[in-house]
């Protein structure tokens, strides 16, 4: 990347401006970018095709998996807010880290499977000159199969241009203690909702996307960043009984890694738990793996076990996620909370920023 991007860990080998791009992208030598990058998903039926083609490498679907793909879409209302809340999330996280950095910040936000691509995003994020840039994909966890793509779609754009800032990339926030905070804080009010004769049985299950188990056997870190995540999210509820499981596995010919949510729901029925508590610990907006497959799917499985279900909110723009998105982006600059509180107000008083 001739010396334009940094990182905070080692990496594993080798349009039109979105809404988050906001109108009116202040330029000038004090910008910082925000590089915003997410999954993607299509916007309409009518996308589902292309959409599955890219996520297939090329190779389309046949049409009873695209089929079962337009089914689920059309059960949660024929599309994802997986966009709309990515976009808010870039605006407010720029907002606040300009607020306490006391200098202007631009979010670019760009998917990996879907318009605008990250590719877009890192077109535009250069042509906005700023000094330098974070670049902060929307996943907890860090993985080789999921981190690192996006990593490398942003590094291959950034190297195809001569003029690109630096780019400082978070490789993941897992354990940041305002995000088990913000997760602990959901469980406890999800289980407090709880009917009382369901609660005392009540076990939580703290889900993440599956990942191909041939790259968790090359040492992967991904399940245990979500296995840490899960433990401390349970201390900091006092949970006494939670498992870790995983869903929403590919269909490949390789094995994912389990287990999956729905065994586990079956199987904590048969062990007499009255309830589950589903937490995404692996997601931080709802979208079609959320919204389809727990709401739907793993409560349909949890209702024919005869156990209760519950889901906890999603993060989404949130204002305590919020908070853990900027102290993220300030933090990789090497700006504490208190230092760029203090910028602030040095701007504030006509002083250097």
């Amino acid at each position: 990347m001739d010396g334009r991007t940094t990182d905070n860990a080692p990496r594993p080998p080798g349009s039109p401006p979105s809404s988050a791009a906001a109108e009116g992208t202040v330029r000038g030598e004090g910008l910082l970018g925000l590089l915003v990058m997410a999954y993607g998903t299509p916007q309409s039926l009518d996308e589902v095709e292309p959409y599955y083609t890219h996520i297939r490498h090329g190779r389309p679907p046949t049409p009873e998996l695209l089929q079962e793909l337009i089914d689920r879409y059309k059960a949660i209302g024929g599309r994802s807010p997986l966009h709309e809340i990515t976009e808010e999330q870039a605006r407010r996280v720029a907002a606040t880290v300009a607020e306490r950095l006391g200098r202007p910040v631009s979010a670019f936000v760009g998917y990996l499977h879907a318009k605008p691509f990250i590719a877009e995003a890192v077109e535009r994020l250069v042509g906005a000159r700023p000094r330098e840039a974070v670049a902060l994909v929307m996943a907890p966890q860090y993985s080789a199969a999921s981190v690192a793509l996006y990593q490398q779609a942003a590094r291959e754009a950034l190297a195809r241009h001569a003029g690109a800032p630096p780019v400082h990339f978070i490789d993941h926030f897992h354990g940041h203690p305002g995000f088990v905070a913000a997760l602990a804080r959901r469980v406890e009010a999800t289980l407090a909702a709880l009917p009382p004769d369901r609660r005392d049985g009540a076990v939580v299950v703290f889900t993440a996307h599956s990942i191909p188990q041939p790259v968790v056997d090359r040492g992967d870190p991904y399940p245990r960043h979500v296995e840490e995540t899960a433990a401390k999210v349970a201390a900091a509820a006092g949970l006494q009984r939670w498992r870790v499981a995983y869903q929403s596995a590919g269909r490949t010919a390789d094995p994912w890694l389990g287990p999956d949510v729905t065994d586990v729901i079956r199987e904590l029925a048969r062990e007499g738990a009255r309830a589950v508590v589903a937490c995404p610990v692996g997601f931080v907006a709802d979208h079609l793996e959320v919204l389809y497959d727990l709401d739907i799917e793993a409560r349909q499985v949890a209702e024919e076990a005869g156990v209760g279900f519950a889901r906890t909110p999603s993060l989404n723009a949130d204002p305590d996620f919020i908070e853990v998105l900027a102290d993220l982006v300030l933090d990789r600059l090497g700006a504490t909370r208190h230092e760029a509180a203090a910028a602030g107000a040095r701007a504030e008083d006509g002083g250097e920023p």
